[in-house]
């Protein structure tokens, strides 16, 4: 199924999405251009956040946009497979056996499903700016990526057992 059925899929059902993915087999690529992907999602819904400050401030659009740049697409990969490893940890502590690939593949999937989400907050934050709105889409992002996750990880729980 194409990747944008699956979004649209992991909004009815995150443990069925992340179930099927990894059913397909060990697929550390397709792990990993989720990962990307998600992260360029949220580099790009960062962009007019980033022109409004640029705009009001008279900083430099192309220095704001270049440290976004740096941050989501080289350093946050390496936060989300540290943010994989750690709750990878924290299963196995609570005796949770499942494979660290799905717990990965749980996680880079919710940044992906998520990302509709996260670009509205973008242009809430780039037309409309700080206050309510922007909050209110923020925690519901929150709210959605955590769903996505603890629901992949059900899933990847359920196809391992």
């Amino acid at each position: 199924m194409a990747a944008t059925r699956d979004i649209v899929a992991t909004y009815r059902g995150p443990g069925r999405v992340v179930r099927r993915l990894l059913g397909d087999g060990l697929r550390e690529d397709r792990a990993l251009i989720y990962l990307m992907i998600g992260c360029l999602m949220v580099f790009v819904a960062q962009t007019p956040r980033l022109a409004r400050q640029a705009w009001q401030t008279g900083e430099d659009l192309g220095m704001l946009m270049g440290a976004t740049l740096l941050a989501w697409l080289f350093i946050a990969p390496l936060v989300f497979y540290i943010l994989a490893g750690v709750s990878q940890l924290v299963l196995r502590i609570f005796g949770v056996k499942t494979s660290a690939y799905a717990t990965r593949m749980a996680l880079f999937w919710a940044l992906l499903a998520s990302s509709p989400v996260i670009l509205l907050w973008g242009l809430t934050a780039g037309f409309i700016g700080d206050g309510l709105e922007m909050t209110a889409v923020g925690i519901l992002w929150v709210a959605i990526f955590a769903w996505f996750w603890i629901g992949g990880l059900t899933g990847a729980l359920r196809a391992t057992s």
